[in-house]
Formats: structure tokens, C-alpha cells, sequence
């Protein structure tokens, strides 16, 4: 099961989560609307939603969309968001494990970057119960690129310096192999898609600061590590920003 810990330790976190969080590139919509061939007017279970950036690109492409999500705070920081929006999205507290949605009700169960946090065989047959006969799994997240570049070498390192759990962390997310393991022979697409973020200090703070390894004020690690994330903005930014490249890796397929 998802543990209590991993649901509630962006509690503190949800501001700078909805502002300096990356988005998703605009070609995975086209990619799954394309020649995924997935409706536009499929219903979408956003499992583990967090404050909604993954949830609003559906929307935004015309989806109907139900969020899951256990953290209260992430929660209302997405209903705060999207609702006012787009009348076709809703919430709901639930788990990946137990997500708390009727039998054969949602065309597509997605999961962006929480997957990493999931018990993937419970979220496998959670999911097949949820989803309608012939509807589809979206597995989806935002690589970092660790050594595209002297800043992103740099930021590894002072990961690696000043994390709490990083390691730990960085160590859950899945490789190509294993995902495409998870669909076995259900497997229809998987792709990897450019994305980029540019960043001023104030915003490479947050971005860092919305990380759930990075130390918070009162830690002892907290302002050595801003301080050395100011020298290394200094030493590699480009008229006043940074780019903090990504990979995004994406996998589609039946849970049959």
C-alpha cells in the first residue's frame, strides 16, 4: 500500500508545488489523441492527482476527469484551481490502492509523477476494476536530466549533498523494463517527449524547495543548501535563468 508517510509528506509543500512544479509537453496530448487513438470525451481517473497539473491538461484538451487524491491539502489546492474552470472535473479523497470509484467506470486511469509512490500490484488490480472493458492504463512522469548540461550536473550534486532521502527516493522511479513488465503483452505505446522548464532564482528555489528530500527551514542542512543552490544559479545562468530539461516517458496500455 501507499504508506502514510509518502501521502502527507507535501503537506507543507503545496504552494510551492502548484507554482513551480513542471507541466507535461503538449505533444503527450497529441501522442494520445493522435495515434494512441484515445476520445477526446474519455472519462479520466487522475489517480494521485496532487495540486492538479496533471489533471488540468486533460481538462484542457477536453477530457472529463475525476481527481484521486489522499492529501487534503493537495487536494484543496486542486478544487481551488480547476473547478472554477472546468465544470467536468471533480475530486475525490482516495488512494491508488483503493481509489474509492465504482466497478467499470472510467475509460482511462492515469497516474503522473505519484506512480513512483504506488504498490504497483495492488494499484494493477485496482485499476482493472475501475476501468471499463476495453479502457486503458496512462503511466507518465518528468525524467530530470542528470547530466544534460553543468547545472543539471551541479543540481544532482547538491541533491546528493543536501537531501534528506534523495537517494532513496530517485531510487523508486521505474525503468523502461520494468514498465513495460507491469502491462506485459497489454502494453500499446510508450514514448519519450522533450520538456523544459526556464527558471529564475526565485523560481529554482521553489522548484527545489517542492521537492519532498529537499531539508525545510529549521533543518540544519536547509540554508547551506540555498546558498549553494544561489552560486550555483550564479555560475550557469543565462540572462537571469536556468533550463532545468526533463524527459517526459510515458506508457499506455490494457490492464487485461
Amino acid at each position: 500500500m501507499t504508506s502514510p508517510d509518502s501521502t502527507e509528506r507535501f503537506s507543507s509543500r503545496v504552494a510551492d508545488y502548484v507554482r513551480y512544479r513542471p507541466d507535461y509537453p503538449a505533444a503527450l496530448m497529441d501522442w494520445l489523441q493522435g495515434p494512441m487513438a484515445v476520445a477526446t470525451d474519455a472519462l479520466v481517473a487522475d489517480i494521485g492527482a496532487g495540486t492538479g497539473i496533471s489533471s488540468r491538461q486533460f481538462l484542457a484538451a477536453g477530457h472529463p476527469l475525476v481527481a484521486v487524491e489522499p492529501n487534503a491539502a493537495m487536494r484543496a489546492a486542486a478544487e481551488q484551481w480547476l473547478a472554477p474552470q472546468y465544470p467536468q472535473f471533480s475530486a475525490v479523497d482516495g488512494r491508488a490502492e483503493a481509489t474509492g470509484l465504482a466497478d467499470a467506470s472510467v475509460d482511462l486511469a492515469s497516474a503522473a509523477q505519484a506512480f513512483h509512490w504506488f504498490d504497483t500490484v495492488a494499484v494493477r488490480a485496482e485499476w482493472q476494476r475501475i476501468l471499463r472493458p476495453g479502457g486503458l492504463a496512462l503511466i507518465y512522469w518528468n525524467s530530470r536530466l542528470l547530466d544534460a548540461s553543468p547545472f543539471l550536473v551541479g543540481y544532482e550534486q547538491l541533491l546528493l549533498d543536501y537531501g534528506t532521502d534523495y537517494t532513496a527516493v530517485a531510487e523508486r522511479y521505474q525503468d523502461d523494463a520494468t514498465m513495460q513488465a507491469w502491462f506485459g503483452p497489454g502494453l500499446r505505446g510508450m514514448v519519450q517527449l522533450p520538456n523544459v522548464q526556464h527558471l529564475d532564482l526565485d523560481a529554482l528555489r521553489g522548484r527545489l524547495l517542492s521537492s519532498s528530500y529537499a531539508p525545510q527551514p529549521g533543518h540544519p542542512r536547509h540554508a547551506p543548501m540555498l546558498a549553494a543552490l544561489q552560486d550555483l544559479f550564479a555560475a550557469h545562468a543565462v540572462d537571469g535563468q536556468v533550463a532545468f530539461e526533463y524527459r517526459t516517458r510515458a506508457f499506455l496500455g490494457t490492464l487485461d
